[in-house]
């Protein structure tokens, strides 16, 4: 007597589960660089934001180490730079003067406070 499986159901037989190499779509492997990515680039961008352009101030110069003139008007910076520095060469002055104030060009406006550096403005 055989017993059969009830309705019809019949059993299948056991398979092996196979174990291997484990198999990852281009969409996993893309998935996989960027989650291990994250981490670097945040290492990275946080070093880079807190710590990797910071400045160092070094040297004896301190902020009063300029005056500050009003440029009156028919003043240019060369008459500026002739009547504080006689015996210093204008466009040095100039250059000084230029980059100590951060100006575009050497061109001065009536009224405008311009910082000369101290020691030619003695």
């Amino acid at each position: 007597m055989s017993i059969a499986a009830p309705f019809g159901t019949a059993h299948a037989p056991a398979t092996r589960l196979q174990t291997g190499r484990l198999h990852i779509t281009a969409r996993g492997r893309k998935v996989l660089a960027a989650l291990i990515a994250l981490p670097v680039v945040a290492v990275l961008a946080s070093l880079a934001l807190f710590g990797g352009g910071s400045a160092v101030a070094t040297g004896t110069g301190s902020a009063s180490d300029f005056h500050y003139l009003t440029v009156q008007a028919g003043q240019s910076l060369w008459g500026i730079a002739e009547s504080l520095a006689p015996a210093a060469d204008p466009r040095d002055v100039i250059a000084e003067i230029v980059s100590l104030n951060q100006l575009t060009d050497s061109a001065v406006q009536p009224g405008q406070r311009i910082a000369i550096p101290a020691d030619i403005a003695r």
